[in-house]
Order: structure tokens, then C-alpha cells, then sequence
């Protein structure tokens, strides 16, 4: 089973409150099977891109994906999973490595940067999360 997943994570200030937004879809993008924000208290904007890959690498596992296509807009988080930027900022060293193992634990999985207007979903759930200041989930297999 392969998962199309669309994450999120953002900062109110550098550090600040932040929170993360995941939706994972079916590899079409018609049916959404998971949709969350996630409240992450006071990190970078960076530390919450990273977390937003952990949470969502942990519920596709928990769906049982085998396999998953990442999309993101954080650019730097992207290019640094991908191997073309090297992780220099201390924070991140430890995401970077959860997440790279979080990864090798799928059959497959590819990761992609896009535009800002391309991951809308993710952006809205993780501003959601923020204004609440708490963890909102919006859909979820569990609730199906």
C-alpha cells in the first residue's frame, strides 16, 4: 500500500509557538485517510518541519503503508533527507536521524519539495493546531 503524504510546520516568531500539519491520502490525493495538526510548543520553524515529517512517518506506519510519497515546502528539510544539503544546525541532527530511520523502515519512499500554494492542507491543519494550542485531528482511520 503506498500513501501520499502532504506535512507542514511552522513557527509564530524564530523560536516561537509552533505546531505541524500532516494529510495523508491515498496516492491519488482523492480520499484523505489521515488529517492532523499538531501542537508542538516552542520550537524554530525548522524543528517544526522535522517534526511534522515524524509525525506523519509515524501514522503511515501505523496505517500499515509500505510506501510513501512526501511532499513538503521546507525546502531545506527536503534537500537535507535527500542528502544534497548536510544537517549543520545541532536541533536538527537528532530529527534528521529519526526521521532517515523512520524512512529506511518503508519498502520505498520519495520526498519532494513544492510551492507553498501545492501543500495548502498540511499549511491550514498545522495554523489550526497553533490557534487551538493543541493537537487537531481532523480525520483519521481510527475514527472511520
Amino acid at each position: 500500500m503506498q500513501a501520499l503524504i502532504h506535512i507542514d510546520g511552522g513557527a509564530r516568531g524564530n523560536p516561537g509557538p509552533a505546531a505541524a500539519g500532516v494529510c495523508i491520502t491515498t496516492p491519488d490525493g482523492d480520499t484523505a485517510l489521515h488529517e492532523a495538526g499538531y501542537w508542538l510548543g516552542e520550537l524554530t520553524n525548522n524543528e517544526a518541519e522535522y517534526q511534522g515529517l515524524l509525525h506523519a512517518l509515524k501514522a503511515a506506519a501505523e496505517l500499515g503503508f509500505e510506501s510513501v510519497t512526501i511532499r513538503s515546502d521546507s525546502e531545506l528539510m527536503v534537500k537535507q533527507i535527500k542528502g544534497e544539503y548536510r544537517v549543520k544546525a545541532p536541533n536538527l541532527k537528532p530529527l534528521f536521524a529519526t526521521a532517515r530511520e523512520r524512512l529506511d523502515s518503508f519498502r520505498g519512499w520519495s520526498i519532494e519539495h513544492v510551492r507553498r500554494e501545492k501543500n495548502k492542507r498540511a499549511d491550514q491543519l498545522a495554523n489550526l493546531a497553533m490557534d487551538a494550542r493543541r493537537d487537531v485531528v481532523e480525520t483519521s482511520a481510527d475514527s472511520a
